[in-house]
């Protein structure tokens, strides 16, 4: 289902059970998912990466995945088919996201997703450049990058 920026953000808000909002210029778009009443039950938001090294001006970040409670048990898989469909469909050549190593990936190997990548902990904060970044704890987490490419 269509959904705005800020409708998915505060989706996120609401759900999300270790990350917050995206920055106020993080996103490109959303995509959402419905439940069995019609609400919203999921969303994914995607941006331009995050990692400098991946701003090719054809690779997109899905920055969030939230789904409810209430979520069909295959919505997250939904998202990301979604959200990779609609990738394609504006140009983009690859799509990435990160996950905690400790999460399973079942709804990313669903939608054809590889991980391409262990990364080590960073907090991506530069106080020399002016970008500080509130700590958070997954940021001393291990995580895996995953792809999905034409």
């Amino acid at each position: 289902m269509p959904i705005s920026l800020r409708e998915a953000n505060d989706f996120v808000s609401n759900h999300h059970r270790h990350s917050g909002r995206t920055s106020r210029d993080g996103g490109k778009f959303a995509v959402g998912c419905g439940d069995d009443a019609g609400g919203l039950a999921g969303i994914a938001i995607v941006g331009n990466p995050v990692a400098a090294g991946l701003m090719d001006g054809y690779t997109a970040e899905v920055l969030r995945v939230c789904v409810s409670p209430e979520a069909p048990k295959n919505a997250p898989s939904m998202l990301y088919g979604a959200a990779w469909r609609a990738c394609r469909a504006l140009g983009y050549r690859k799509l990435v996201i990160y996950t905690l190593q400790s999460e399973g990936g079942a709804s990313l190997r669903g939608a054809g997703w590889t991980i391409v990548a262990e990364v080590r902990p960073s907090t991506w904060s530069r106080p020399n450049i002016d970008r500080v970044r509130r700590w958070q704890p997954i940021y001393g987490q291990q995580k895996f990058r995953w792809e999905v490419a034409a």
